[in-house]
C-alpha cells in the first residue's frame, strides 16, 4: 500500500520530517519499506512534441525519436520504448539534467547516432510503476513548458508501506491516516462531501434483491445522471500515480481515488444497459458464462457470486470484476454505483480460480467496512460533480447477513501482563479511542465495542495487541523473558517425593499392586463391600476399583509368605477409589500412602509415622484410640493434624490376616496424602546447637490397651517443656509381669540446656516432674 503525505493530511494534521513520519508509521505495525521523495529533481525536463519516428541503421531495439523542444526544431533522441505516435507530447530530459536517481543526462553516441537527452518513462519521473514505456501527455500541453508546471507536480512524500493481512483497515489512506493521527496525538476526520441531490430518486429507478444473504452483507445502489466520460483534473491523476492506478476516465478514476482513500471497492454500470433497472446477487449457475471487462469469456461456478440483471444475465463477478455488457462509454450518460460488503472467503476463492485478483477483490477478501458505504458514495459523486454530473435522490440499500461484533471485555490486569506495563483503565480506554475503538468502564476494566472497519479484531488478545500498537513498541520497556523451567516441580510433587524417599530411607520396599481386585477383596479385608464396580473389565478377578490398599497388600505380602519370604517391610503410593458423598459424574479419587511392617507390632508403625511427620514438618498431630473396620480394634489410633483426620495406625484384624493367608502380625499405617499435604507442613525452623552437655533418663509405665502410647508422649513432652530435645518410645512389652490387657511403654528422654550444663538436682526434679504429670492425667503407673 502506497500513501502520500500530502493526502494523510487531508484527514490529520500530520507533523514531522518524512524519516520521522516513517519511523512512526512503522512502529505501527505498517512497515515502511521505502520513502521516495516525488517532484523533486525534474528541473530541466520539458514537454515536447515527436516529430518524426525511424528506426536506428545498426539496432532493433532503438529508434531515432526527432521531438520538438519549444524552440521549432527537430531534436534527434534514441529511444528504446515504441509507444510513441508522431504528434505525441512526451516528457523530455535535456542535456545537463540530474535525474531523481542521480543520473546526469549527456549528449552520447549509441551505435553511431547521436542523442540529445531522453525521453521519460513514468517511473523515472515518479508518476507511476510503468518502465516499458515513454509517458503520454495530455495533448493541450505547449512544447518546452516545464514538466512540473505543466502537469502541476509538487513536492511530495511517497511512503510505499508493507499491510499485514490483518489490517484491512490499512489498505486505505484514511486508515492510514487514523492510525499516525492517533501516535501523533492529532485529530483526525473523514471527508464531508457536500453534494447536492437532483432530478427523479433512484427508488424508483433500480431495485436490488439479495438472493443469497451470506454471499452478501450490504448491498447498496447510487444514480448519477448526465454523466460525462473525459479525462480527470491534473491533482487527482497525479495521485493516481503516484499509487500506481494508470488513470483512464474521469469515471474510473473516481472509483480508483474513492478506493485508494477510503478502502471501499466500488463499481459502475451504464444503467441504460442494465435490464430492468434490477440487480439481483445471487450465486452463479455451475458452468454458466460471462464476458469480463478484460474481454474475457469466463466459466463460473456454483461456489462464485455474481450480480445479474432484471433478466437474471450476469453483468458482473461479485466483488471481482464487471460485465462487458454493461461497460461504460462514451455513451454513457446515466451510472449507477455499487457499493457492496462481500462475503470474504467467497472473493478469495472466486478471483484464485479465475485469475483475477486486483485491488478490489485483495480488500475485499480481508473484509470491508461495510458502513462506509453512504458516504464513499457520496465522495464518489463530489469527485464527479465538477464534469457536470448530479446525484439522483435516494439511496437504494438492501441488507443481508454481516459479521456480528460483540463487546469484548478487556481487563487491566491483563493488558499489562501481557504488554509488560503499567497502564491504568483509564490510559487504555485513551488509547482505543484514537482509533475509534469504543471503551466503556467496567469496573476496573473495559467493555470494548469493535468498529465496523476493524473485523479483523475480535477477541480480547486483538485489542490488547491495539493498545500495544498504538502506545508505542518503543515505549514499552525491553526485558529478557524468563526460560522455561524444564522439569520443574509442584510443591505436592516435592512433596510426594519425600514421602517415598522418607519410607525408602526407613529400609522399606516399594509395591504397585493392580489397582483392580476381585468380588470379595473387600469385604475380606474388613471394608464395605460398596467398591466401584467397572463396566467393561478385563477378567472378572480385576472387576472392582480399589477403595483401600490394603487388599493388595496383603495379596502381596501373602504370595511372598508362600514363596517363604516373611518379615518384610512394603509401603505404596496410589490412588483409591470410592463412592462420591455427593452426585457426581467421577469417582472420589484421592492418592494414599499405605506401609505394611510384617512381623512387627503397631508400636512400629508408629515409628514409621513419626518418621513421616519429621520429613514433612509436620508437627501438630495427635494419636487416638479408635475401632476401625479391618484393623486390630485395641491396637489401633487414627492420625489427626491440626485437627483433621489423615489416616490409620496400628496393627491389621487378625481375621482379615487369615482371610489373606498371611501367618505374621502387620503393623499397619494408611494416610490420605491429598488430606495431609494440603494442610500446614514442611515449616522446619532451625535452632543453634547446645555446646553443653546432655542428661538422659529413661521412663517406663504400665498402661491399660486402651492407652495410646502418643497420650503418654503428649504429656512427657508438656511436662518436661523447653529442655526436652529427644523424645523416643524404645520398648512396648506384655506379659505376665503387667498383667492381662496391660503393656509397658519405655521411653528415653534427652535433657540439655542451651546456656549451661543441667545439674543432677535439675535433672532430678524434671524427671518427677514428667512422672507425676502422666500418672496424673493418664491411668499409668511407673514401673520399678
Amino acid at each position: 500500500m502506497r500513501v502520500l503525505l500530502s493526502w494523510l493530511r487531508d484527514f490529520a494534521p500530520v507533523e514531522g520530517d518524512p524519516a520521522r513520519i516513517g519511523d512512526q508509521l512503522s512502529d505501527l505495525g505498517l512497515a515502511v519499506e521505502q520513502i521516495s521523495m516525488l517532484g523533486e529533481g525534474l528541473d530541466g525536463i520539458v514537454v515536447a512534441r515527436v516529430l518524426d519516428l525511424r528506426p536506428h541503421p545498426d539496432a532493433d531495439r532503438i529508434q531515432l525519436v526527432d521531438v520538438d523542444a519549444g524552440d521549432g526544431e527537430a531534436l534527434q533522441v534514441c529511444c528504446g520504448a515504441f509507444n510513441m505516435s508522431v504528434g505525441d507530447l512526451v516528457p523530455l530530459a535535456t542535456l545537463g539534467t540530474v535525474m531523481p536517481g542521480g543520473m546526469e543526462i549527456a549528449r552520447r553516441k549509441l551505435r553511431g547516432e547521436w542523442s540529445n537527452g531522453m525521453l521519460c518513462s513514468p517511473t523515472e519521473i515518479g508518476m507511476g510503476d510503468d518502465a516499458e514505456g515513454i509517458l503520454l501527455l495530455d495533448g493541450g500541453l505547449s512544447p518546452g513548458a516545464s514538466l512540473t508546471e505543466a502537469l502541476d507536480l509538487r513536492p511530495d512524500v511517497l511512503y510505499d508501506l508493507e499491510v499485514n493481512p490483518n489490517r484491512p483497515d490499512a489498505m486505505s489512506v484514511a486508515g492510514v491516516a487514523r492510525d499516525l493521527a492517533a501516535r501523533q496525538g492529532v485529530p483526525f476526520a473523514l471527508p464531508e462531501p457536500d453534494v447536492a441531490e437532483s432530478g427523479d430518486g433512484a427508488a424508483g429507478r433500480v431495485s436490488v434483491a439479495i438472493l443469497d444473504p451470506d454471499l452478501c452483507g450490504r448491498f447498496g445502489l447510487r444514480v448519477l445522471d448526465g454523466v460525462s466520460v473525459g479525462t480527470s483534473p491534473r491533482w487527482l491523476a497525479n495521485r493516481l500515480n503516484a499509487l500506481g492506478q494508470r488513470p483512464i476516465n474521469s469515471v474510473v478514476d473516481a472509483s480508483n481515488y474513492v478506493m485508494l482513500e477510503l478502502g471501499q471497492p466500488n463499481h459502475t454500470y451504464d444503467l441504460g444497459r442494465v435490464a430492468g433497472g434490477a440487480f439481483r446477487i445471487r450465486r452463479a449457475v455451475e458452468g454458466e458464462t460471462i464476458e469480463t471487462l478484460d474481454g474475457v469469456e469466463r466459466t463460473l461456478t456454483a461456489a462464485d457470486g455474481v450480480i445479474a440483471d432484471g433478466d437474471d444475465v450476469a453483468i458482473g463477478i461479485a466483488g471481482i470484476m464487471g460485465g462487458a455488457n454493461t461497460e461504460i462509454d462514451a455513451g454513457t450518460t446515466s451510472v449507477a454505483l455499487e457499493m457492496a460488503w462481500w462475503d470474504p472467503m467467497t472473493i478469495a476463492t472466486s478471483a484464485r480460480r479465475l485469475g483475477l485478483r486486483s485491488e478490489a477483490s485483495a480488500r475485499f477478501e480481508r473484509g470491508c467496512d461495510p458502513e462506509v458505504v453512504e458516504l464513499a458514495m457520496r465522495r464518489f459523486a463530489e469527485l464527479l460533480t465538477p464534469t457536470g454530473a448530479t446525484l439522483a435522490p435516494d439511496l437504494v440499500d438492501a441488507r443481508g447477513n454481516l459479521p456480528a461484533r460483540e463487546t469484548i471485555r478487556l481487563r487491566t490486569d491483563r493488558v499489562n501482563a501481557i504488554l509488560g506495563t503499567d497502564l491504568d483503565r483509564d490510559r487504555i480506554a485513551e488509547v482505543l479511542k484514537s482509533i475509534e475503538f469504543g471503551a466503556e468502564p467496567a469496573g476496573e476494566d473495559l467493555d470494548v465495542d469493535i468498529p465496523s472497519f476493524r473485523p479483523d479484531s475480535s477477541t480480547e488478545i486483538d485489542v490488547i495487541e491495539e493498545v500495544a500498537r498504538v502506545h508505542g513498541y518503543g515505549r514499552i520497556e525491553r526485558t529478557v523473558p524468563r526460560s522455561t523451567l524444564t522439569g520443574h516441580l509442584t510443591p505436592y510433587q516435592v512433596d510426594r517425593r519425600t514421602v517415598r524417599s522418607t519410607m525408602a530411607g526407613l529400609g522399606l520396599d516399594e509395591v504397585m499392586p493392580v489397582p483392580f481386585l476381585a468380588p470379595g477383596d473387600l469385604e475380606a479385608a474388613g471394608l464395605a463391600s460398596d467398591g466401584i464396580a467397572v463396566t467393561n473389565p478385563l477378567v472378572a478377578e480385576e472387576s472392582v476399583m480399589r477403595a483401600s490398599l490394603r487388599p493388595g497388600i496383603l495379596k502381596t505380602l501373602a504370595y511372598n509368605a508362600s514363596h517363604r519370604l516373611t518379615g518384610l517391610g512394603l509401603f505404596e503410593v496410589g490412588h483409591v477409589y470410592r463412592q462420591p458423598a455427593s452426585e457426581q459424574p467421577l469417582p472420589d479419587e484421592r492418592e494414599h500412602l499405605a506401609v505394611a511392617l510384617a512381623g512387627h507390632e503397631a508400636g512400629d508403625a508408629v515409628a514409621v509415622w513419626s518418621a513421616l511427620a519429621d520429613a514433612l514438618a509436620a508437627r501438630d498431630y495427635s494419636l487416638v484410640a479408635e475401632a476401625v473396620p479391618g484393623l486390630h480394634p485395641s491396637r489401633t489410633a487414627r492420625i489427626d493434624v491440626a485437627g483433621t483426620l489423615v489416616g490409620h495406625v496400628g496393627e491389621v484384624d487378625p481375621g482379615v490376616l487369615e482371610a489373606y493367608e498371611v501367618g505374621e502380625r502387620v503393623a499397619w499405617l494408611e494416610v490420605d496424602l491429598d488430606t495431609l499435604l494440603a494442610l500446614p507442613h514442611g515449616d522446619k525452623p532451625y535452632a543453634g546447637f547446645s555446646r553443653y552437655p546432655s542428661s538422659d533418663i529413661d521412663l517406663a509405665f504400665e498402661v491399660d490397651e486402651g492407652t495410646p502410647a502418643d497420650a503418654v508422649r503428649h504429656c512427657l513432652r508438656e511436662s518436661a517443656g523447653d529442655l526436652l530435645v529427644d523424645l523416643s518410645l524404645f520398648d512396648v512389652y506384655r506379659g505376665d509381669a503387667v498383667g492381662e490387657g496391660r503393656r509397658s511403654l519405655a521411653f528415653a528422654l534427652r535433657l540439655q540446656a542451651s546456656d549451661r550444663t543441667l545439674t543432677d538436682a535439675e535433672v532430678a526434679e524434671l524427671r518427677q516432674r514428667c512422672i507425676d504429670a502422666v500418672q496424673g492425667s493418664l491411668p499409668a503407673t511407673l514401673r520399678g
